[in-house]
């Protein structure tokens, strides 16, 4: 058994979290994957991984190894094709995390698009709106909207965000409409789980730049923006949401923008993964793809 095989084993299993998806991924035994594993942590002297009867999980010496590993492999794939010529395509399996709301409206088109151009990739797409660990879950990307807190990702912003203030006409006509942002600490507004600040809502004054913050709360808060806007739609409160959440609801007048001359703060589509130096081709490749799209649209999502 070779240093390679080990590697890459190894790499197959952290991805995976599990030795039998890893075995299945490779075309070996579990019981091999198990051994090429084992000999590279008596090679290395030190224990990678800890093992239960359900799933692995990397130690913190393993999650360094993986960085490095990774990075390396990514290293040899770039040097095959680069060989082979650079009309070579790149192939594999990519997965790809998203917040529900854009993949399912934004994200899937493009993907769509990315493997008819690219046939020999495939991309496993896994739509959900918390945030992911990539190493653990096995993701070679995540979109992610918003603050970036883990500073050991790379990111590559791909689009500006445009986040508005929303209520229905119904809710309108029986609170009345909020006229400066104090005002919506005595209102329901509707808060996203996940936000960066809680239910502290943060404006700007679009023509002096001012800024204020209010302390919001109301009767329904949610993991997902596409149910607060259907709550929002029936007249449960006011939200700040996205445009690609709600926009097409605001051109028919289902929601009604309200302070208009306030906007939260913008946010920013952004492509996360955890290589430090070299992503593989296929990554590259799919980053690259997503940015030159989101960058031939003229407006804000």
């Amino acid at each position: 058994m070779d240093r390679f095989a080990h590697l890459e084993t190894f790499i197959a299993v952290a991805e995976a979290a599990s030795f039998s998806d890893a075995a299945d991924r490779l075309g070996l035994s579990r019981a091999v994957c198990s051994k090429h594993v084992q000999l590279l942590e008596d090679r290395l002297g030190v224990k990678l991984m800890q093992r239960t009867t359900r799933r692995v999980r990397l130690t913190e010496a393993g999650l360094r190894y993986l960085e490095r590993a990774q990075r390396l492999m990514a290293d040899f794939d770039d040097a095959d094709i680069e060989v082979r010529g650079e009309t070579v395509e790149p192939r594999g399996t990519l997965r790809v995390n998203a917040p529900v709301s854009f993949g399912w409206a934004h994200l899937a088109p493009l993907v769509a698009k990315f493997t008819e151009a690219y046939p020999a990739l495939q991309v496993d797409l896994t739509l959900n709106d918390r945030r992911v660990d990539l190493i653990e879950e096995g993701f070679d990307l995540a979109i992610r909207i918003g603050v970036l807190e883990d500073s050991s990702l790379m990111a590559r912003p791909l689009a500006p965000v445009k986040v508005v203030l929303a209520a229905a006409p119904g809710y309108i006509a029986k609170h009345g409409l909020p006229q400066r942002p104090e005002d919506l600490a005595d209102h329901a507004c509707l808060c996203y789980r996940y936000a960066a600040h809680g239910d502290v809502w943060r404006l700007r004054h679009v023509r002096n730049g001012s800024e204020e913050q209010v302390r919001v709360s109301g009767p329904i808060r949610a993991n997902n923006g596409d149910a607060l806007a259907e709550a929002a739609i029936s007249g449960a409160g006011i939200i700040q949401q996205p445009l690609f959440i709600q926009g097409r609801a605001l051109e028919d007048k289902r929601l009604i923008r309200i302070l208009p001359d306030w906007e939260p703060e913008p946010l920013r589509v952004h492509a996360v993964h955890h290589q430090s130096r070299l992503a593989p081709a296929k990554l590259r490749v799919f980053i690259d793809f997503l940015a030159s799209e989101m960058r031939a649209r003229t407006e804000s999502y």
